[in-house]
């Protein structure tokens, strides 16, 4: 057993898959030479070399371009954009035709493409380099969408979405780049993709978290334990496509209450829809409304008092529950 940080374990992950499969290749702005701007993919280069880590020209259409061809014709490449919120420039691309040409063309095509992307707030880089588009992404039919929250999940996910036959977006939430994590010291991790995991359990709630929030709905639930005597099951869901249903079915009907942790604006989040499918499939189990726990509809702000104040905290985690259990 090792301790690694989260952007370690990306560089790992993708180097597990390239040992493993000479088909990968890696392609994005400033990931070779440099590394990545988050230093997430140092070594890879040097290891693999310049025809299968290849830095490219400051453009989004022409990284997930080039992806898009090599993935038709036999390779699996992984793609980076740098920071989620650029999918706005190549979103043709993602949503228009990764998305959906294994379908129209009657799956004689098929795409075997990993798009990574630093998603998230946390770390002062104001409105447009902040934002959390998960929800973007799995509005849209044919990708698959994963975000981890700790160094282990990104390993083993990783492997699996460079596995996977269909497009995969993967999501690294910046802030968590320098957290440290236990990983295993073996030869191959592998996560299976649409697998939510119990991190503690609980007979009081259920919070469901992704990425950041994970880690800050534990450490919610420890303080909700120690000072007011409630024990919270916290769900990691780190896939929203597939979303495993199963498991956040299960801890609701263990503990009745349902809280989602989001770090996306509110309208139209990912906890939205877990919500929804809690109230058509598990609604005899609910012993109060479910309660989302979000970040305002509004861009984010750069200051970071005020970042700070916008996004789920630890303490409004806990005063949330807290107070929705005590009123209830």
């Amino acid at each position: 057993m090792s301790v690694i940080t989260y952007r370690e374990a990306v560089a790992r992950g993708i180097a597990q898959e390239m040992r493993r499969d000479d088909r990968v290749v890696f392609l994005g702005e400033d990931v070779a030479a440099a590394g990545g701007v988050f230093k997430a993919t140092v070594g890879l280069l040097e290891e693999f070399g310049p025809q299968r880590i290849r830095d490219t020209p400051i453009s989004e259409q022409a990284i997930l371009g080039a992806a898009m061809g090599a993935a038709m014709t036999g390779l699996r490449p992984i793609a980076e954009i740098m920071f989620s919120d650029f999918f706005a420039v190549c979103w043709d691309l993602v949503a228009n035709e990764i998305a959906k040409s294994r379908y129209m063309s009657d799956g004689q095509v098929s795409f075997p493409l990993v798009i990574r992307s630093a998603n998230g707030a946390g770390v002062r880089f104001g409105a447009q380099h902040s934002q959390s588009v998960e929800n973007w992404a799995m509005a849209v039919p044919g990708l698959k969408v994963v975000a981890p929250s700790n160094p282990r999940d990104v390993v083993g996910l990783l492997a699996s979405a460079i596995r996977d036959p269909d497009p995969v977006l993967f999501f690294e939430q910046k802030s968590l780049y320098a957290t440290k994590g236990e990983i295993g010291d073996e030869e191959e991790i592998v996560e299976p993709l649409g697998q939510a995991k119990v991190i503690t359990e609980g007979s009081d709630a259920t919070i469901v978290a992704l990425a950041a929030m994970v880690p800050r709905a534990v450490a919610a639930a420890g303080r909700l334990s120690a000072e007011h005597g409630i024990t919270c099951s916290v769900v990691d869901v780190r896939s929203l496509v597939p979303l495993d249903t199963r498991t956040i079915l299960a801890e609701v009907a263990k503990t009745g209450r349902l809280f989602t942790v989001e770090e996306n604006p509110r309208l139209c989040g990912w906890g939205a829809e877990i919500v929804s499918i809690v109230a058509e499939e598990a609604f005899g189990s609910l012993r109060g409304p479910a309660v989302r726990i979000t970040t305002p509809h509004i861009p984010l702000p750069a200051a970071d008092a005020l970042e700070d104040h916008v996004l789920p905290s630890v303490g409004r985690i806990t005063e949330t529950v807290r107070k929705t259990l005590e009123n209830a």
